[in-house]
């Protein structure tokens, strides 16, 4: 008899108590049960096979024009594993990244297949986020509908982050209830404070606290002002005090 599961307990059967069975094996067969039901959840790993159909969602991203020219679509197809059971789980599988512009092109197919390579073997994934967040363009960053991008490669990074957060596999950066909360009623008070300034007069669309905000390193948005003694983000909630 050749045994192809891990051994979790035994007992010696004896001729007399053949008929019975003992508390270890019913707990062998408990654990084997157990072992069974684990055995049949199907993990995320690299031999796993590409189904036919995979669920696929697009992200376009525009760049300022003098980053380039023409916008980048980034689609990001998931796998479904264990559907229709308690197990099921979404997790991405391959990664396309599609632009007129040919002057990325031979970085951007080579960063789609080792983005691919690393969500198909599976485990933790979500540090691809911070690692392409982290690369800087060394002729400097740039901005984008208010919130700054040290490079193309650090947006790519932002577009993965977001997409795991709809999957469930990061948590949202957003503030909670409470963090908004304080939040507005901070802003609210920055702008009774300068409502009988010279700036608060002008007609820009820019809040007048904003004039003398820094970039907050979490969020990437210039809405850091001096708050109750502490550099304080007004989008994020961050601050150097906790």
């Amino acid at each position: 008899m050749k045994i192809n599961k891990k051994i979790v307990g035994y007992a010696v059967a004896k001729p007399a108590d053949s008929g019975e069975k003992t508390v270890q094996d019913t707990k062998s067969a408990e654990a084997s049960k157990t072992d069974g039901h684990l055995a049949d959840v199907i993990q995320m790993h690299e031999t796993l096979a590409r189904p036919q159909k995979l669920i696929g969602s697009t992200y376009k991203l525009k760049t300022p024009e003098h980053v380039s020219a023409h916008a980048m679509y980034i689609t990001i197809n998931d796998i479904v594993l264990n559907e229709g059971t308690e197990h099921e789980m979404r997790r991405p599988f391959e990664v396309f990244i599609n632009s007129k512009n040919l002057e990325h092109y031979q970085w951007i197919v080579a960063l789609t297949l080792i983005m691919s390579a690393v969500f198909r073997k599976g485990g933790d994934i979500t540090f691809l986020v911070e690692e392409l967040r982290s690369v800087f363009d060394p002729r400097g960053g740039y901005w984008n509908k208010g919130k700054y991008m040290p490079s193309i490669i650090a947006e790519i990074g932002e577009v993965i982050e977001h997409h795991l957060i709809d999957i469930g596999m990061l948590k949202s950066n957003e503030p909670d209830e409470v963090q908004a909360r304080l939040i507005e009623e901070k802003k609210a008070e920055l702008r009774a404070e300068q409502q009988s300034t010279a700036d608060s007069a002008n007609d820009s669309a820019e809040e007048p606290w904003m004039a003398n905000a820094t970039l907050c390193s979490k969020c990437n948005n210039k809405a850091v002002v001096l708050r109750d003694g502490c550099q304080t983000c007004m989008n994020c909630g961050d601050s150097k005090c906790g």
